[in-house]
């Protein structure tokens, strides 16, 4: 990749008010790591620290009118994918994966939101699972995802990898990051990521007890598929941000709220 080139990463997920996940967190995520981010919203979300409030789904054709403004005009490095709001958004997103043979795409499985909102109905999680996860690189979800998409009772337990994982592959997925945030470890957090040929590789680092944990999905997805941009493999680029997420966390929890007012000077993105 030539020094002068700047890789580029399209995001696609929902917009948040509170600019802690989606297509904000992700903006500053991707730009923080050395790419540039291009955003094409899903839907438009009411939000702030207590939850989601409301969602309003982009209507089909502007959102196809909006990958297409992108894609016919620019070259992208890696797709990170997010909060996806109906069956039509998905359909659309699968033709335009097909149509522009999008490469390097990460799909982070966001099905409930963190206050227990449903943002994908089960009808929905079908489709998703038909016409995305053939098509993505990877996938990331987190424990109640696994368990959503699954109907299983898998709790993060490193017996449970093997057998959880044949399920998955069953649904057609080509990778999966396999999120231990959930689980039951107390002093650290084990990722298990799991490639096509079925090699398990373990992520492991300090669990971080902080309550600023908002959007920490979108932070790891958009960091994976911008390290795929810059060029690192799926393991590399899974273990880098891995060590960004740590370090996100460990920063985000000496935070106060009024932060801004004190760091409204500082050049690189603050989240």
């Amino acid at each position: 990749m030539k020094n002068n080139y700047t890789p580029t990463v399209l995001t696609i997920a929902g917009s948040d008010t509170y600019a802690g996940a989606g297509i904000q967190i992700d903006m500053k995520t991707i730009h923080k790591l050395g790419a540039y981010a291009f955003t094409v919203p899903t839907a438009l979300t009411s939000q702030n620290s207590t939850g989601v409030k409301d969602v309003f789904a982009t209507p089909i054709d502007v959102f196809e009118k909006q990958l297409e403004a992108v894609l016919e005009d620019v070259q992208i490095d890696a797709v990170k994918i997010g909060m996806l709001a109906n069956k039509g958004i998905i359909v659309a997103l699968a033709k335009v994966i097909d149509k522009y043979q999008l490469k390097n795409i990460v799909l982070d499985t966001v099905m409930v939101s963190s206050s227990g909102k449903n943002l994908l109905e089960s009808s929905e999680i079908e489709i998703m699972v038909k016409e995305l996860f053939p098509r993505v690189d990877l996938i990331t979800p987190n424990i109640p995802e696994v368990n959503a998409l699954l109907g299983s009772s898998y709790m993060g337990k490193p017996e449970e990898v093997k057998p959880t994982v044949e399920r998955l592959f069953a649904l057609g997925i080509n990778a999966v990051l396999l999120k231990g945030g959930h689980g039951l470890e107390r002093n650290r957090v084990t990722d298990y990521l799991i490639e096509k040929s079925h090699t398990i590789t373990e992520h492991t680092s300090q669990r971080v007890n902080t309550t600023h944990t908002h959007g920490t999905g979108c932070i790891l997805s958009s960091s994976i598929a911008t390290h795929l941009a810059l060029g690192h493999n799926l393991t590399k680029s899974v273990s880098l941000s891995k060590q960004f997420m740590y370090e996100h966390l460990v920063a985000s929890s000496s935070l106060k709220f009024n932060y801004l007012k004190e760091e409204l000077g500082r050049k690189e993105p603050i989240f």
